[in-house]
């Protein structure tokens, strides 16, 4: 994050012995007590707040030198690159200071403002900064001659508010709504002068104030805004573009109500739809109360600006600055209108011109984001179709501005805070994950948080098993995403260029070029759900892609996919019926051997896989017999075994536990002889003893559990009894084979034998077998299966227990 030589210094501020520093200290009280200050004053300040700003905890400093900088801060004369430091660092450290710095709060409008960052930084409740609201609301009382006061007044008001909204009585946001009303309606239409030089030999001279212009160069011909534009300001100009940027919070934190204490007994007479006319009028907006005329005042800014933004501006900057503008304005006319709805009426013909204008401009994307949130919350009452709108933005925005860093962190945030009604009345919201989820990989790192939260508000029935396969081939999308990025900024042509890029992404590109792939690119890259849960070609496309895989931005997408799978599972297994169960369970035995091959990205998803194989096989244990010829067909495979190990362990597991007829009326003699037969080859195969056998590559518990599951089968169907008891009669020779003992431990190899033994003995007794390895679907409560994994009672644990070590290959 640092540069190393910043790392270091860092370092050695947080190493700093406490002695160390009460000498340093001590060196700095005594340089700021000189007449001149020097250099070297100024550059241990700045060693000091960094000391102070290193750690997460406060520095206590001596109480001397926090009293030294109190003056230093106060004093209007001490130059300002000192009272910067000394509020930083008094921020930073022990004790606080804010009692002794609100006991006479200074007129000097800059040193207030650096007391105020002081204060609002230690204040721990509203009684600590009562002092200084009560010199801010003086200050805005008052008119002071040099007019700097109230300039800082209102950032300082904004964070305290913020902070502290109930400090404010009735009767004080009466005054202040007063004071935003004259500053944001009524700022001179003029210049501020500027003084020039009248020429060698002639003193300066104050200009005449030229009119200001809007962002086209036109004269202004209305009111002025944040918008108009002039080479020096008035401070009422000022105090207009202040009020402007904190109106929106002060609207959000007083105006929920539109009445104050003083004013409900004379509102009381007058009827409420009477108010709503008058508040329709602009011309009677003095008859308002202090809020509904500050209401008033706010929207008929807004809808200027709205205006204003559509004029060509000459500099790209005030091209910025009307974007900023219009989500801004936008956002106020959304709040204004939730508190009183009689501005709805007023306010779409202005917000539906406004989208029809910037409709198809990407570079105004950010800005659909508010008029989209605008439609969410009044097209009902306006009676006004909304789908197209949001049609064009979750179909168009992640699909070209996906790389926007902004754009993607707050069209998420939309989505967030409106994913329930989005559910309800945006019919192509979960229809669009594979556009939202280009965000997620581009973007991985940043957003996963957003992600984990907004997944499970896309998952719906007829679309979750496309999500899951979505989710899965998201390493794809980042890769398909930056080839597509690439192959937009060099032409085929330019040969040059793209070997630049390196030989494996050269290759890449040519095959995103390709018609022969154009399918399998446009699948990846579709803008929405409904043409097929996955495609056929998967593995093709990973071929084509694999010299992509060490792509950071690939491997980083690769990272987040776990944490996705897991919200996915938790979510879904809540509220999936049989059929989206059944579906999911093929995915898994699917899926699992068709992933993009990056590095550790295979071994963490399958992790999760099995984790929820067994979840979802005790909530619907029929799921082994409807997908008994998939299952059976993955476990007979020993190939299975050497490259996903652990889900074909739990594959192996879940059918000894669940392919019981006490599970399921359907579980028939024959399904039972089939699968042990399977399970049985495949041990068979991997524990042969030969001479020239390689050291197995497997772990011994996935001996223990094929030894059990056998057992289990074998209990359902007696018949089996003998076969299983051969089988496991060679296990002993199997663990004390060279190429075993050279691989295995020595608690390895007893475990399997004592595992065979156990077992063994056990099936001597049918009977008793059958009710410890095949417990009844009622029988697996904690009471008696401490190890649910292994189905085996607390007695036979117990017993076996007293006899040998305690088992440590069980699947958890």
């Amino acid at each position: 994050m640092y540069a190393a030589a910043t790392e270091s210094l860092i370092k050695q501020a947080r190493e700093i012995k406490e002695e160390e520093l009460q000498r340093f200290c001590g060196r700095i009280f005594k340089q700021l007590h000189t007449k001149d200050v020097s250099g070297d004053t100024v550059d241990s300040l700045q060693r000091l707040n960094l000391i102070v700003s290193a750690t997460k905890y406060a520095r206590e400093l001596p109480s001397d030198l926090v009293m030294k900088l109190q003056t230093v801060l106060r004093s209007s004369s001490c130059p300002e690159h000192l009272q910067v430091l000394s509020s930083s660092i008094i921020r930073e450290s022990s004790p606080p200071s804010v009692h002794s710095l609100c006991s006479d709060p200074s007129h000097d409008s800059r040193t207030f403002s650096y007391v105020a960052s002081v204060v609002l930084t230690q204040a721990g409740n509203k009684e600590d900064v009562m002092p200084l609201c009560h010199h801010l609301l003086k200050s805005l009382e008052s008119r002071l001659s040099d007019g700097q006061i109230s300039r800082h007044t209102l950032p300082i008001l904004s964070k305290m508010i913020t902070a502290y909204p109930e400090i404010l009585t009735d009767d004080q946001v009466n005054l202040v709504s007063r004071k935003l009303v004259d500053w944001l309606r009524y700022a001179s239409m003029q210049q501020g002068a500027s003084m020039s030089s009248g020429g060698f030999f002639s003193g300066p001279r104050t200009r005449q104030p030229a009119p200001l212009t809007e962002v086209d160069g036109v004269v202004v011909g209305n009111f002025f805004t944040v918008l108009c534009v002039g080479q020096s300001y008035t401070e009422d100009q000022w105090m207009n573009m202040y009020t402007f940027s904190m109106i929106k919070s002060w609207l959000l934190t007083y105006d929920t109500d539109g009445t104050t204490n003083t004013e409900s007994d004379d509102r009381s007479e007058v009827d409420s739809s009477v108010m709503s006319m008058v508040s329709a009028t602009s011309s009677s907006s003095r008859l308002l109360p202090p809020k509904e005329r500050l209401r008033e005042k706010a929207f008929e800014y807004c809808q200027r600006l709205i205006e204003q933004s559509d004029r060509k501006a000459l500099k790209k900057a005030d091209t910025e600055l009307q974007k900023a503008c219009i989500i801004e304005s936008v956002s106020i006319m959304d709040i204004i209108c939730g508190e009183d709805p009689s501005y709805v009426y007023r306010a779409f013909p202005c917000i539906k011109a406004l989208y029809g204008r910037l409709n198809g401009d990407l570079t105004y994307a950010r800005a659909l984001l508010p008029i989209a949130q605008f439609y969410l919350n009044h097209s009902e009452t306006a009676a006004v179709d909304s789908e197209a709108v949001f049609c064009q933005l979750f179909s168009h925005c992640p699909a070209e501005q996906f790389n926007e860093t902004m754009l993607a962190f707050e069209f998420v945030q939309f989505c967030l805070l409106n994913a329930s009604v989005l559910q309800d009345r945006v019919a192509n919201y979960r229809q669009s994950f594979p556009n939202l989820l280009k965000f997620l990989a581009w973007n991985s790192s940043g957003l996963i948080e957003e992600f984990v939260e907004l997944l499970p508000s896309l998952i719906a029935p007829d679309t979750a098993i496309e999500l899951l396969h979505t989710i899965l081939d998201l390493p794809c999308l980042a890769a398909a995403l930056d080839l597509q990025q690439r192959s937009a900024c060099y032409h085929a042509s330019d040969r040059t260029t793209w070997d630049q890029q390196g030989a494996k992404v050269a290759a890449c590109l040519d095959a995103f070029r390709q018609p022969l792939y154009r399918g399998l690119f446009l699948y990846i890259l579709r803008p929405e759900a409904g043409t097929g849960d996955t495609i056929d070609r998967l593995k093709m496309l990973h071929e084509i892609l694999a010299d992509m895989a060490e792509s950071p931005r690939v491997v980083r997408c690769a990272q987040v996919i776990p944490v996705l799978l897991q919200v996915y599972f938790n979510t879904v297994t809540q509220k999936a019926d049989e059929k989206m169960m059944n579906q999911m369970l093929l995915v898994l035995l699917e899926r699992n051997s068709l992933l993009y091959n990056i590095k550790t990205f295979n071994v963490e998803v399958q992790k999760v896989f099995s984790t929820h194989l067994q979840a979802l096989c005790r909530l619907h244990p029929p799921l082994i017999v409807d997908q008994s010829r998939e299952i059976l067909e993955f476990a007979s495979s020993p190939a299975n075994i050497y490259s996903k190990e652990d889900f074909y362990t739990h594959v192996v597991w879940v059918i000894g536990e669940y392919l019981s007829v006490s599970y399921d009326p359907r579980c028939t003699v024959e399904l039972i002889t089939s699968f042990f037969e399977s399970l049985e080859a495949v041990l068979f195969e991997i524990t042969q003893v030969r001479q020239s056998a390689s050291p197995p590559s497997f772990s011994p518990r996935l001996v223990t559990v094929l030894m059990t599951t056998l057992a289990k089968l074998a209990t359902r169907s007696q018949d089996l009894i003998p076969r299983v008891s051969l089988c496991l009669s060679k296990m002993r020779t199997f663990a004390r084979s060279a190429p075993v003992m050279a691989c295995y431990s020595e608690e390895d190899t007893e475990e399997i034998i004592t595992r065979a033994h156990e077992l063994i003995n056990l099936l001597k007794l049918p009977n008793v077998a059958q009710f410890v390895l095949a417990p009844s679907a009622g029988g697996d409560s904690p009471r008696w299966h401490r190890d649910t994994n292994a189905s085996l009672p607390q007695g036979m644990r117990a017993v076996s227990g007293l006899l040998h070590r305690h088992s440590s290959f069980l699947p958890t």
